[in-house]
């Protein structure tokens, strides 16, 4: 049985989670002045994936304490390719003032002659407008998107780390939003419509240890008439008290518990990210095959600092089964999924 949270601060006043588990919307409160580490450890970021069956860009305002950066995409499904440009800052230190919740406010960053802000506006929808000065050939990714319809249920968990208690991660995925607006990226012109284009936010504040590998994976898109979506995932701490893994139908949450990403292997036992993988849950209730067509890969390795990272694209062909029992099939569903190997 997972174990859902009750409303309450997030930290206790040794800066430890009051409470471990899972919930459907913000219920705890997240305040930075609450946290008990070094505040070299405090990792905030604001992610935002939105895409369509042929393209899509992810975005990302981020605050590590020693670095922030700031990271545009564009995503090429047909073709199939993908463009990411990062622009690193230095020593941020929290400066960047991003909310402590998702539900309003404004996450703005600069870097050099490069910014953005994603900004919650009164009627609940979110504006995301930016650029970045140089992307592709030369010329600038420039983007003004408006995401509305949020769903009344998202994933939320609060996850303590077994090895540091003062160590955590909160964390929103909000996923389906209908998508609408426009992005020129290096010269190409992309225009999102909200009949057939979805966004979705990983919003996360926390302090996290040193070395860890985490997987993730998510999709959204038309089932049947019906905005359907899931996130699945582990690896962001101890995950005992509950999973965050969930199925989403016209806004509306339905849990399960374990899953499993079986990533294929190459001769010499390495991770043959653009092979088929499947997934399989502890319940029966998630058990699906995924094709890849872009592998979004990332590594750097300066000094004490190491990221490893392959978020794939793909189409998911499988069975989602909902509390009631009854089985969504996902034929050629696009969405994710993706391990990420961190030294920070």
């Amino acid at each position: 049985m997972e174990h859902k949270l009750s409303p309450g601060p997030l930290l206790d006043s040794n800066g430890h989670l009051c409470e471990a588990g899972y919930a459907t919307s913000l219920v705890k409160t997240y305040d930075r002045k609450a946290i008990k580490a070094n505040g070299l450890r405090i990792k905030e970021w604001d992610y935002y994936l939105i895409y369509n069956d042929r393209f899509g860009i992810a975005l990302t305002v981020d605050d590590n304490s020693y670095m922030s950066m700031l990271s545009a995409s564009i995503l090429d499904f047909t073709t199939p390719g993908e463009t990411t440009v990062s622009p690193i800052g230095f020593m941020p230190m929290g400066k960047t003032n991003l909310p402590p919740t998702s539900a309003s406010g404004e996450s703005k960053l600069a870097i050099g002659k490069s910014e953005f802000t994603f900004t919650v506006q009164e009627d609940g929808s979110r504006r995301l407008k930016g650029h970045l000065e140089k992307f592709k050939n030369g010329k600038p990714f420039v983007f003004d998107v408006l995401l509305t319809d949020e769903p009344q249920d998202s994933m939320v968990i609060a996850t303590p780390f077994a090895e540091k208690k003062i160590a955590f991660y909160y964390n929103q995925k909000i996923i389906g939003m209908r998508a609408s607006g426009t992005v020129n990226a290096g010269g190409d012109e992309y225009v999102f419509d909200p009949s057939e284009s979805f966004g979705m936010l990983d919003w996360g504040r926390g302090v996290w240890t040193y070395s860890n590998t985490w997987y993730w994976g998510a999709g959204h898109g038309i089932v049947d008439g019906k905005v359907v979506g899931f996130n699945i995932g582990y690896g962001f701490g101890d995950t005992s008290a509950a999973s965050e893994n969930m199925i989403f139908v016209d806004g509306k949450a339905h849990k399960f518990e374990k899953v499993s990403f079986n990533i294929p292997k190459t001769a010499d036992g390495k991770d043959d990210f653009l092979k088929p993988w499947t997934f399989t849950s502890s319940d029966g209730k998630f058990e699906m095959e995924f094709e890849p067509i872009i592998d979004r890969a990332s590594r750097t390795n300066v000094v004490l600092i190491e990221s490893d990272q392959h978020q794939v694209f793909g189409k998911f062909n499988g069975t989602m089964i909902l509390d009631d029992g009854y089985a969504i099939q996902l034929k050629d569903f696009l969405g994710f999924a993706e391990k990420v190997k961190n030294r920070w």
